[in-house]
């Protein structure tokens, strides 16, 4: 019978790696003169700060804002592990590490607010390429009988068929990319996604998100 419980080196080797990081930015922050809870506090500003704007790009795809802030996280903590490994004297720290530590709570605070209150830029949006224009129908004669006069003398217009509606191609990475964006808005908020939302958070036209929204359903 085989194990219900199996380790993962996978699993074992991130708990590894996260624990040194951490122990690396407490030594850093202490050394710069930040004791007690306060130089605990940096690490896990540090790692929130990273796992922030990893889950950005996960859910709203590439863009600037959230590639620039995992950037300075994945600086910070490079940074830490470096500068622990006896590239400086952390008995007597530069006064460039001591403001760097200092002034982190604030471009943190920064970081953390964008990522969560800034919509993803129009120009980092997944691009939509341009529709093709429909073909129009080949005019057959039409067998029905001419419509009949109106009261002027003018003849009436014929209704619209809505079956002659030409549909919509939507390419199949804009539909994957949507059924993410809806996955996560029903696990945030635990309603489906309407399509005024979908259209805001694709930033595409209304025809356009309408028909992403018939193969959604």
């Amino acid at each position: 019978m085989r194990p219900a419980l199996r380790p993962d080196a996978v699993l074992v080797q991130a708990v590894i790696a996260g624990a040194l990081s951490f122990a690396h930015l407490h030594d850093l922050a202490s050394a710069a003169g930040q004791s007690g809870w306060k130089a605990w506090a940096y690490p896990i500003s540090v790692d929130l700060l990273l796992v922030a704007a990893w889950r950005r790009l996960r859910a709203d795809g590439p863009s600037r804002l959230a590639w620039c802030w995992f950037l300075v996280a994945l600086v910070a903590s490079l940074g830490a592990n470096v500068a622990t490994a006896g590239f400086l004297d952390l008995a007597h720290p530069p006064a460039l590490l001591r403001l760097g530590v200092a002034g982190w709570p604030a471009l943190a605070f920064l970081g953390g607010t964008l990522l969560a209150h800034s919509p993803t830029p129009a120009r980092d949006r997944v691009p939509v390429p341009p529709q093709p224009a429909a073909p129009e129908p080949d005019r057959e004669p039409n067998p029905e009988p001419a419509p009949a006069p109106a009261a002027n003398g003018a003849p009436a217009l014929p209704a619209a068929d809505p079956d002659q509606v030409p549909t919509v191609p939507v390419p199949a990475a804009l539909v994957a990319h949507a059924r993410k964006v809806a996955a996560d808005h029903q696990a945030r908020t635990g309603s489906p996604i309407d399509t005024d939302t979908l259209r805001a958070r694709l930033g595409v036209p209304p025809h356009l998100a309408d028909a992403i929204a018939v193969q959604l359903t």
